[in-house]
């Protein structure tokens, strides 16, 4: 069959438009050719063959039907792709190895969220160039009349319920329509939000046209680009291992570190690595069995000694998978702490001695010894007295009445908040120990009320001399030819 040079006219799509060619142009063209016989678009047939034309036969019409039979198998392409791929199963969010991402790994996916009932709360622009709405349009209606599919049913949301924090997410393959009518087969990786309840909020899913294998093999290239990116920028070890314990995969950081090629980790142990001390590999290799032997993740902080030192490190080690759940290996992310470890310990080790000095500067200024005169100290006493206070005040005492010779020594006790046993006990005993060293002892500041105290508490001040204010005090201390009142 020819066709008329009226339908290479490019229709508004760039293909040929069929309506292009007018009846004139089909008379003319008939009687082009002698027999009624035509050059097959005005070229001639090869080996002089030419197509016999039936002038009944309507071809805007024959036309017609074809590409509605086209669309039809279109049509029952996408549906039976929706059959087979709604196959569901559970994946994780590192699972974008598989990317559900139709505009490039590093674009935003087409993102769409709605409500138990259907309604959409969340159309981004992503999804407005797939389907042909935009969020305006989309926000508010009910999803099945966007893109002519409801893909999660009511029992699989019911079903998804998981962690939030683990991040996981179903995926299902259905046919659907764009807004201009035309077939279009989706995945939806999807995940159901649930309230503090528990109750399901919305439906969330990242959408991308599944029947496109040139551009998922294309993105699985980006995302694994990207993905080895994100893991050699990393400051951390990382590293794959396989159930045999011999290197898979590691980062550009765990080579720098070691100064090795990448290439002479691959298919190695740890043991026939050797990049650690014989012991420590046993440490590193036992750990990595019980992960594989339990199928849980570890967390744990470790030291190593490498000989010359002890290494800190904080290491995560977890299973890794294959698509059917088994453990086939064994992943690692390792932080070094040693350097923090030192500057936390350099670190306090100087706020000791700041605490240290700190504490001896409280000492001096908790007791005082201040010299008023040739052989007369001072000591006025403030605030609350303890044990650790008073045998402070006694070694003060005593070391200044040594060093400076003195005869006589004042304690005011005029700032002490509460006179007590232990109070009392404190200032007998301090008192014996002067006169031991051949100095008196003058107590001041005593009121009615520290007066009345001591009393009750049966204080022995044989040998002190007490007076009623510092002032008197220092009077006494300086006239030594008066006689002084001793407590009897």
């Amino acid at each position: 069959m020819s066709r008329d040079r009226g339908e290479r006219t490019s229709g508004p799509c760039g293909r040929a438009d069929a309506d292009g060619a007018s009846g004139g142009d089909h008379d003319s063209e008939a009687g082009s050719t002698a027999g009624g016989h035509r050059q097959l678009d005005g070229i001639p047939a090869p080996g002089g063959i030419s197509m016999h034309i039936d002038d009944d036969i309507d071809y805007k019409a024959e036309c017609g039907a074809l590409r509605a039979r086209v669309e039809e198998l279109e049509n029952e392409l996408a549906s039976r792709r929706g059959e087979l791929g709604r196959e569901r199963g559970l994946v994780s969010a590192a699972a974008y190895l598989d990317p559900p991402f139709a505009r490039g790994a590093t674009q935003v996916p087409a993102l769409i969220h709605w409500r138990l009932d259907g309604t959409v709360t969340r159309w981004n622009d992503a999804a407005g160039c797939l389907f042909g709405w935009s969020e305006g349009e989309a926000v508010g209606r009910r999803l099945s009349e966007l893109v002519a599919a409801d893909p999660v049913s009511p029992e699989e949301v019911q079903a998804f319920d998981h962690d939030p924090g683990e991040s996981l997410f179903a995926t299902i393959t259905s046919a659907g329509r764009t807004r201009e009518g035309n077939a279009i087969t989706c995945r939806w990786t999807y995940a159901v939000l649930r309230d503090e309840r528990g109750d399901v909020r919305e439906i969330a899913a990242i959408v991308d046209e599944g029947d496109d294998p040139r551009r998922r093999e294309r993105l699985l290239h980006e995302r694994h680009q990207m993905l080895l990116q994100l893991m050699d920028n990393s400051p951390n070890v990382m590293f794959i291992k396989d159930a045999e314990g011999r290197y898979v995969f590691l980062n550009r950081h765990y080579t720098r570190a070691l100064g090795r090629h990448a290439i002479e980790f691959l298919g190695k142990d740890e043991h026939e690595l050797g990049a650690t001390p014989p012991g420590v590999a046993d440490r590193i290799v036992a750990k990595e069995r019980e992960v594989l032997a339990t199928g849980r993740a570890m967390r744990y902080e470790e030291v190593l000694d490498y000989g010359s030192q002890n290494n800190y490190f904080f290491t995560v080690k977890f299973p890794i998978r294959n698509e059917r759940g088994e453990t086939v290996g064994v992943g690692g992310v390792v932080r070094e702490d040693t350097d923090l470890r030192r500057a936390e310990a350099e670190r306090a080790a100087l706020q000791e001695q700041i605490i240290a000095a700190q504490q001896e500067a409280l000492r001096e200024l908790s007791t005082p010894l201040i010299p008023l005169a040739d052989g007369v100290l001072a000591m006025p006493l403030v605030g609350t007295m303890d044990g650790a206070r008073a045998a402070q005040i006694m070694e003060t005492l005593l070391a200044g009445i040594s060093s400076q010779r003195a005869h006589t020594a004042i304690l005011d006790i005029t700032g002490v908040r509460a006179v007590d046993a232990l109070v009392a006990d404190a200032l007998t005993r301090t008192a014996r120990a002067a006169q031991m060293l051949g100095a008196r002892v003058v107590l001041t500041g005593i009121g009615p009320e520290v007066a009345r105290a001591l009393t009750e508490l049966g204080a022995d001040l044989t040998g002190i001399i007490t007076l009623g204010t510092l002032q008197s005090g220092i009077a006494h201390a300086l006239r030594p030819t008066e006689r002084p009142r001793v407590a009897r």
